[in-house]
Formats: structure tokens, sequence, C-alpha cells
């Protein structure tokens, strides 16, 4: 039987879950991923963790934050005037920002009275997380 190895295209069913077992996202009702295994096209600890695979084999795998989203950065948060933000904002919204020649997106993790807080961090970063995987195909 035919396993993955390095640049072969892959279609992959998946649910992720945080350490306490919360779902963060699911192919699962819909269409596989689909991506080069070993390559950049999603995080490491899922493009390395189909190699070896067959079709219709299911694995767990756990997934450290330098594997996956990157450690969670304190330098990428900050405190803004609320009036600086749009009408309507809300915490967990994301927000577009220009920095330079590059758009970067901040979500709003706090709202006060006068300030709010904004997070460049993506929102799994400094997670460990849990992605049972089944291999649909590969090519």
């Amino acid at each position: 039987m035919r396993v993955v190895e390095q640049g072969d295209r892959v279609r992959v069913h998946y649910t992720g879950r945080l350490e306490d077992g919360t779902v963060f996202d699911s192919s699962q009702g819909g269409e596989p991923l689909e991506f080069i295994a070993g390559g950049s096209e999603v995080i490491p600890g899922v493009s390395n963790a189909v190699l070896g695979m067959s079709v219709g084999e299911t694995k767990t795998v756990t997934v450290p934050p330098e594997d996956a989203y990157g450690p969670h950065q304190e330098g990428l948060v900050q405190r803004v005037a609320i009036d600086r933000l749009p009408p309507g904002v809300q915490v967990g919204m994301p927000l577009k920002a220009v920095a330079g020649d590059r758009e970067v997106i901040l979500w709003v993790t706090e709202l006060g009275e006068e300030e709010a807080v904004l997070d460049a961090n993506h929102p799994l970063a400094g997670k460990t997380l849990i992605f049972d995987l089944t291999l649909d195909s590969v090519d």
C-alpha cells in the first residue's frame, strides 16, 4: 500500500481541538483539506504528520506551539485609545491595520471605557493543538 512521501499532494479530513477538548476547526461534513505533504501550505505539525500515512488511515497528533502558530508574543499586544477604533467594534473582532507595506490582522481582545487591547498574534499562538487526521487521498 502506498504511503505519503514528502512532496505528495494529499487530501485530509481533520478535527482540530485545544487541550481542553474545545474544537476550533473541522473538515467533517465538508471537503477535506488539500496540501503538499511536508510543505508550507499548512502548519508544520500537520504537514509532517501525514508523512508515512496510507489512504484510510487515521491518527491523532499533538502539535506544540512551535509546530503550529508559534509562541504568543507579548510584544504584539498593544493598548490603544478606544476612539481610534471603528464604531461598533467588539471583543473577538479582527481589524486590519497597515504596518509599512504590509497588512496586519489585529484581534480585539479587551474593550474598556477608554482603551482597547489589540493582539497581532494568531488566535491559536502559544497553544498546543490536537488534530485527528484521516488521509482521504494521496497523489
